[in-house]
């Protein structure tokens, strides 16, 4: 039997109180269950313990973060879940060090980790239309992927040895929402990487 940890990273605002991304965490957790996956969870803007986080993460086959994306980046409340159960980790039991060695101090950064078993999806939503994203013409992201704009989280997830699973985005979901399209489109993903 495998294993997912399902992390909600949805900061609550008064305009934006977190359905859509707990509507995408019971839908992974319908998906995984259905597959035989023992599921665990964690909300990052709820009150957790950071040696139970790490647990999570030793125990987990998956990491599947689901998080809006706020002013380009993940919500605060999961940056201080990061600063304080990544950190915590990096004392043996997420990585044992940085990667590099005594010897050859200028190599090999961020190969230290210990979840090289382990796969990671991040499924997000944005206030951005998809046409934001790969279009030189489009003045923000000057021609950006999603998968750029996420390098960050990406190389987070890399630096304990994680493997990342495509990428699944739902898009411009407050001016023009899709969401049932957007749930057929996340299941058919689902379906397609795990």
């Amino acid at each position: 039997m495998k294993n997912v940890l399902i992390i909600n990273a949805h900061q609550p605002y008064p305009f934006s109180e977190g359905r859509l991304n707990a509507s995408f965490c019971e839908i992974a957790a319908s998906f995984f269950s259905e597959k035989g996956y023992q599921l665990k969870f964690s909300k990052t803007a709820e009150r957790y313990e950071v040696e139970e986080e790490i647990e999570k993460h030793l125990w987990a086959d998956i990491v599947f973060l689901q998080a809006p994306i706020n002013w380009m980046g993940m919500p605060w409340s999961f940056k201080k879940y990061m600063d304080d159960v990544y950190t915590a980790g990096m004392m043996g039991k997420l990585c044992n060090n940085d990667g590099r060695t005594a010897a050859d101090p200028k190599k090999n950064y961020g190969t230290g980790g210990n979840l090289s078993e382990s796969k990671y999806m991040i499924s997000i939503s944005f206030n951005a239309p998809k046409e934001a994203f790969d279009n030189q013409e489009e003045y923000l992201f000057q021609g950006k992927s999603v998968d750029d704009l996420l390098f960050p989280q990406h190389a987070n997830f890399r630096f304990f040895g994680m493997r990342g699973l495509p990428t699944f985005a739902s898009f411009d979901v407050m001016k023009n929402p899709t969401i049932e399209d957007d749930f057929k489109r996340f299941r058919k993903h689902l379906d397609s990487y795990i």
